[in-house]
């Protein structure tokens, strides 16, 4: 058996994060060799992965990557167990990097992603880069939901008592603005970007409401067409994004306020922590 000293126990716990014991055993298993230590952990962590896999994981955040300056944007839901980890710088840089590697890769799947260079840990995938951090934390992570977009993008995580992620798809080059535009998707939950886009259902449904209303209130059959169209245009500006009234200034719209800035939206995502979208 290979005598073990303090000083290899020492590196290899600064080199892996894991508890002493952990790395003195892997060491001695590996006959002191730390390359093949470090292996042996990696094992060790894929086989306690799957024995924590049916786990809930109720906690997370949106990792973004966004800029008019960038090709494409991204965002990337990583789940976990409980709030501290959520809230771990690591965790959080995880799931950045998570983001920044779709936008530049573009690829379909988990697995595909997860064999992609980590952008901030040199010479690991953020695949590696997950389950080293997972085999310190000892905590079920899971990737969930993922979007990418095509040209400028603008992103914002909100990590409050909701948990959201938005991103959006632009014309124009303004971060600033385009992050004040995603915290208000955020807060005002938009149910399309335009009327165009809302379920025409939605609006017949309404708009034979408002017709019954108004001939409840005895209005005169023929304003009642009209008074219906202006309430239904009330109805639109406060469901779609372009229409509402801009959180940061109710004076003007969202549209009008991205337009008086060099912007314009073509495409929102938003995303809310344990809300099942299609």
């Amino acid at each position: 058996m290979a005598d073990i000293s303090a000083g290899a126990v020492k590196a290899l716990r600064e080199k892996t994060g894991l508890p002493l014991m952990d790395c003195k055993s892997a060491l001695t298993e590996a006959g002191g060799d730390e390359s093949k230590a470090i292996a042996i952990l990696r094992e060790r962590g894929l086989k306690l992965s799957e024995k924590r896999s049916d786990r809930e994981t109720a906690f997370g955040r949106f990792g973004i990557y966004a800029g008019g300056d960038k090709p494409a944007g991204a965002m990337v839901e990583l789940k976990c167990e409980s709030a501290p980890v959520a809230g771990n710088g690591e965790f959080i840089q995880l799931a950045n990097d998570f983001a920044e590697a779709l936008a530049k890769s573009n690829v379909k799947t988990v697995e595909e992603l997860r064999a992609q260079p980590s952008p901030s840990k040199p010479g690991q995938t953020v695949g590696e880069q997950f389950e080293e951090l997972f085999n310190r934390i000892r905590e079920k992570f899971e990737i969930g939901r993922m979007v990418r977009i095509e040209g400028p993008t603008g992103g914002y995580s909100h990590n409050s008592t909701t948990v959201a992620g938005v991103l959006l798809g632009l014309q124009g080059n303004n971060d600033a603005v385009s992050r004040d535009i995603a915290m208000h998707v955020a807060a005002m939950s938009p149910a399309a970007l335009n009327a165009d886009e809302l379920d025409p259902a939605l609006i017949e449904a309404e708009r034979k409401t408002l017709t019954e209303l108004a001939l409840k209130e005895g209005k005169p059959a023929n304003i009642v067409d009209k008074m219906v169209e202006g309430r239904l245009r009330q109805f639109l500006a406060e469901r779609v994004l372009l229409e509402q009234a801009f959180v940061k200034d109710e004076k003007q719209s969202v549209g009008n306020f991205a337009k008086a800035s060099g912007l314009s939206v073509h495409k929102f995502v938003h995303h809310v922590l344990g809300e099942i979208t299609a």
